[in-house]
């Protein structure tokens, strides 16, 4: 056990770091690596790789996604600042140059080939992106002259057009809404969200117009009569198939028709072979971490902190929220990952790298010094006689 007089950095982290939200996050990463070894087997065989390649791949890179996180959450809120301006300036030009290097995979340039390692930029431009905006948005209400409403904007705006042009209008909806948040919580008020509301209902409209993809998820989702709906229909079976308690470990079949039973609809494999029960236990761990992370990011004083954070859960809640209604077909599919949860390297990393973001700006911070790499609170001075 570490001494709360133990003034390491180890120490000072260990203390200071909120356990209960660290808790809820490595409840979610077990329960990932679980649900790839029930989901992930039947794809691989399917696509002729090794059973166990996908389980493998997620396993091998926990460790790292887990280090990342921790590594991340040492740093202070100003470093936090620096890493996020680093990942953004990195991914931009990733994100750039998947537009024009990038694989085609279902009509759609998201992946690069870096090193030998398919990377998805889109997933790590947007915790940096949010972390970004809401320091600009805090200095632009502490200083005079500092235009953060604009740049934050204009930087959305370049993020969002790439990721149209890849295309992937349900990560620029997710950013759409987060950019809405940040801008009400930083006190915009209700006259000024409207307008910016109704730009958004603009941006679905012409979506819907311009890219035949879009409107075809709406239109099935409307009237499944119009199109191919297998994969909603199969989902929705795995939910009644499987009941309360499921129909076992390794007895689902969704698995081995969906094709893409690992990633988007992994938590129709988990209901099927585990049960309505163990959905709605993994959808209070969920509930916990956003809770948890939007009390801690209440309690922060400095505004910058206490911004960025409610935006990176914001995001990360309503990302959960959007894969899980998409599996009970109660809105149109997104192709959108479930955090921590769905295979993947890119969303792992990805998710990790936000929720450290998270940790780092909600530690407890007394006695902060002026410039650390490594957030450490002052030892207080001896009192002498």
């Amino acid at each position: 056990m570490v001494s709360r007089v133990d003034r390491s950095a180890f120490s000072e982290w260990l203390w200071t770091i909120d356990r209960y939200m660290l808790v809820g996050i490595f409840i979610l990463m077990v329960s990932g690596l679980v649900l790839s070894l029930a989901a992930s087997p039947p794809v691989a065989e399917r696509i002729g790789l090794e059973s166990f390649y996908f389980v493998k791949k997620q396993a091998a890179f926990l460790i790292p996604s887990i280090a990342l996180m921790l590594g991340i959450s040492a740093l202070s809120p100003r470093y936090v600042r620096r890493a996020a301006l680093l990942v953004f300036c990195a991914m931009l030009v990733l994100l750039l140059g998947t537009l024009f290097f990038g694989a085609d995979i279902k009509g759609a340039r998201r992946w690069i080939s870096l090193f030998g390692v398919s990377i998805q930029p889109s997933e790590f431009i947007k915790p940096a992106l949010v972390v970004i905006i809401s320091f600009l948005l805090s200095e632009g209400r502490k200083a005079q002259g500092v235009p953060g409403q604009l740049i934050s904007i204009i930087l959305f705006a370049v993020v969002a057009a790439m990721l149209v042009a890849q295309p992937d209008f349900g990560q620029t909806m997710l950013l759409t809404i987060v950019l809405f948040a940040l801008f009400f919580l930083n006190g915009l008020s209700w006259l000024a969200i409207v307008p910016l509301g109704l730009l958004g209902i603009l941006g679905v409209g012409a979506g819907f117009t311009y890219l035949p993809h879009v409107r075809g998820r709406i239109m099935r989702f409307l009237d499944p009569s119009s199109g191919d709906t297998y994969q909603i229909d199969k989902a929705i079976d795995s939910f009644i198939a499987g009941g309360w308690l499921g129909r076992g470990v390794g007895e689902g079949t969704v698995k081995r028709i969906l094709p893409d039973s690992h990633t988007d609809f992994v938590f129709a494999v988990a209901a099927e072979e585990y049960g309505i029960i163990v959905c709605v236990l993994l959808v209070s761990v969920f509930a916990f971490v956003v809770l948890r992370g939007l009390y801690m990011a209440t309690q922060d004083q400095d505004p910058f902190g206490r911004l960025a954070s409610s935006g990176l859960i914001v995001m990360f809640g309503l990302q959960s929220c959007i894969n899980m209604a998409v599996n009970l077909n109660l809105i149109p599919a997104k192709g959108m990952t479930l955090p921590l949860i769905s295979s993947g390297v890119s969303s792992l990393m990805a998710i990790s790298l936000t929720m450290g973001f998270v940790l780092a700006l909600t530690r407890k911070r007394p006695h902060p010094r002026k410039n650390p790499i490594i957030s450490v609170p002052r030892a207080a001075p001896a009192q002498h006689a």
